[in-house]
């Protein structure tokens, strides 16, 4: 498969690569580390990066401004989204190809050629392995490229604390560092943390509800994000303080923005994908996302939630 990439690289002059909306370190570092990496190996090829923009991951990569006829004759790349659904900017499907790489659950099976590897801890660590199988073909990987990659490896990992890392994370994490790069700047800047958020932080701590079967919960209201003024984004970013609470199995934490009410879901040890899939969502096994449309359905997930507590 990593081949059959790498040979319709070679074979397209064009190409634009997509990730997912409301974009983590992982579909940033996937992404434009696989565009810096084209970018060095093949200076003759047109290189694009597209999708919304994330201000605090700004300091990674800026996105492009494509036009539309750009994509007429273009290989479309999209990297870390599971499902078409979450593809940031529509018109991935208006290239000449498309092929999908990703770590999450294949449920939605899209693109022409799709490289899935459940198994892998970041898409970044996929996009680093793409590297390995093409540098004797003429993939040069950049100080900036494996910048990239560590990032995203790093956020999808949790710094290496997620059950998801492996013997070969910390290999490919090593490899990566040996390129140049210098972590501790990365980390200051992935892990810098605005006043105000800060203080929502605290109040989380201070309110967020446990049951006796280890499931816990927070509510992040409109007029929670105003209080602090938080985005929904930012609160969202929040949701892995509660695993370090002692009890804690499984944990949610619902955002509400304009339309919807966005479920983060956490687990330390208990299968929550297919409960995310009940509401709208989906991902890994520990770590997933769902969307509801009322608090309702927030009280609904939480008693599922707490069911699988009971359960296991």
């Amino acid at each position: 498969m990593k081949q059959q990439i790498i040979d319709t690289i070679v074979q397209n002059s064009t190409i634009i690569i997509h990730r997912h909306v409301r974009p983590d370190p992982d579909a940033y570092g996937s992404q434009c580390g696989l565009a810096e990496i084209l970018k060095t190996s093949f200076p003759n090829k047109n290189i694009y990066v597209v999708g919304e923009t994330e201000p605090s991951l700004e300091f990674l990569y800026k996105m492009d401004v494509v036009p539309d006829d750009v994509y007429n004759e273009a290989l479309v790349i999209v990297c870390d989204t599971a499902n078409q659904a979450r593809v940031s900017d529509k018109r991935y499907n208006t290239g000449k190809s498309l092929i999908k790489i990703d770590h999450h659950p294949n449920d939605d099976q899209y693109g022409d050629i799709l490289w899935v590897d459940t198994e892998a801890s970041a898409t970044s660590e996929m996009i680093y392995e793409l590297y390995l199988a093409g540098k004797d073909q003429g993939l040069v990987l950049s100080t900036k490229a494996a910048e990239l990659l560590y990032a995203g490896i790093v956020g999808d990992t949790g710094r290496f604390l997620f059950p998801s890392t492996t013997e070969k994370t910390f290999q490919y994490a090593s490899a990566l560092i040996s390129e140049g790069i210098k972590p501790a700047p990365l980390y200051d800047e992935l892990y810098k943390t605005k006043r105000n958020v800060a203080q929502l932080s605290g109040y989380v701590l201070q309110n967020f509800n446990l049951t006796s079967y280890g499931s816990a919960h927070m509510n992040i209201t409109k007029e929670m994000l105003a209080k602090y003024n938080v985005t929904p984004s930012e609160a969202s970013q929040l949701v892995s303080i509660l695993g370090n609470i002692e009890g804690v199995r499984a944990w949610a934490f619902f955002v509400e923005e304009s339309s919807q009410i966005r479920v983060r879901l956490r687990s330390k040890d208990i299968v929550i994908n297919q409960l995310a899939k009940k509401y709208n969502g989906g991902g890994h096994p520990l770590a997933s996302g769902a969307s509801v449309y009322s608090w309702d359905e927030v009280d609904m997930v939480l008693k599922d939630l707490d069911l699988l507590c009971q359960q296991v």
